[in-house]
């Protein structure tokens, strides 16, 4: 609820404040329960408690950092901030069958309750062949490691119902409310100055699935702009080739970077960091507490060339429940990285 400095009276405080101005007004001092006095004092402070409602709901509405998802869609409409839809999984299959053999367009294959549908079509020139596919449902579910086993829906002549994938990425889901306020936020706090930094990571973050992002100027020498971005939607929040090939192409579109600018938009190095630890008591439940605190930690504080301090590994690993004490053997010193290069957590050795 948005602060007003606005004092909501209860309802009986409104009853009684409607009956006390009734009988003012009236020159009395006592009436019967059910007199019409009493009747419409109560029909009018239950009006006045409606209306404190509908005030403060406004009130709610007025800014964007207390507005609901409908009210927030009218603001970002007027900041031009449209909310990211979800998109489909993009990638390749390549499938066993005799020379000639064709695939069209069109063709069905399925992974795990999930479709796809070739967008390219190939005649065989040799023992396989290799096509576009494109998820059919747009969302996460469609985004597959390379090697993935898809079978084909309905059977094709010459052709294997087994195949194998290339990546397939780029599935996300539609932009969380929050998300979506903070790159308003952004937009209203840090305006567009004609290729800054700041609007390298806007153009980046307006690419589905990307939650953050990073822009280093000159990194290569004057003229130069390299940007790196992480998808905090994923387990894996490093970005994949096809992920960057995306975020290059959304920035070097006509009419948005600089016409002069040199941009390389790159994947940031994961580099794990493998602490050692002694804790008590020590239990399994313990440990994957521990490791649940230390992944989230390092999760919500990957940033390239970022510092991490030992201290707040230390306070990490005493928020996971069940902890009593513990000791922090490695890394014995804070972990400061260069650019391009994130955090991650790596194995955790647990000391006896």
């Amino acid at each position: 609820m948005a602060d007003l400095g606005l004092t909501r009276p209860t309802l009986g405080d409104l009853l009684d404040r409607t009956l006390a101005d009734m009988l003012a007004r009236m020159g009395e001092d006592e009436v019967l329960r059910r007199a019409d006095a009493v009747v419409t004092a109560r029909v009018a402070g239950y009006a006045l408690h409606s209306l404190y409602s509908f005030a403060l709901a406004i009130g709610d509405q007025i800014l964007p950092d207390s507005a609901n998802e409908t009210a927030l869609a009218r603001h970002a409409a007027w900041w031009g901030v449209p909310r990211k839809g979800a998109s489909r999984a993009t990638g390749s299959v390549t499938l066993q069958c005799a020379i000639g053999a064709q695939v069209g367009r069109g063709v069905v294959l399925q992974r795990g309750g999930v479709d796809y549908v070739t967008t390219s079509s190939a005649t065989a020139t040799g023992p396989s062949v290799t096509v576009d596919i494109e998820a059919v449902t747009a969302g996460i579910a469609g985004n597959a490691p390379a090697g993935a086993s898809l079978s084909l829906v309905r059977p094709l002549p010459g052709v294997q119902a087994k195949a194998v994938s290339g990546e397939i990425s780029g599935g996300t889901e539609v932009e969380a409310v929050e998300a979506w306020r903070s790159r308003l936020r952004d937009r209203v706090q840090t305006p567009p100055h004609g290729g800054c930094p700041a609007d390298y990571e806007t153009w980046a973050k307006e690419v589905p699935g990307v939650t953050r992002a990073w822009c280093y100027p000159r990194l290569r020498g004057a003229g130069t702009v390299d940007v790196t971005f992480v998808m905090d939607g994923r387990d894996d929040i490093i970005p994949t080739a096809a992920d960057v090939a995306r975020v290059q192409a959304y920035i070097d579109a006509p009419g948005r970077k600089p016409a002069t600018a040199d941009v390389t938009v790159f994947a940031s190095i994961s580099v794990p960091i493998n602490p050692h630890i002694r804790i008590s008591p020590d239990t399994p439940e313990i440990r994957a507490a521990i490791n649940a605190e230390l992944s989230d930690f390092l999760r919500r504080e990957a940033a390239p060339a970022n510092h991490i301090r030992r201290s707040r590994l230390d306070e990490a690993i005493s928020t996971a429940a069940g902890e009593v004490w513990h000791e922090l053997a490695a890394p014995a010193a804070d972990v400061i990285l260069p650019a391009g290069q994130m955090s991650s957590l790596g194995r955790v050795t647990w000391l006896t």
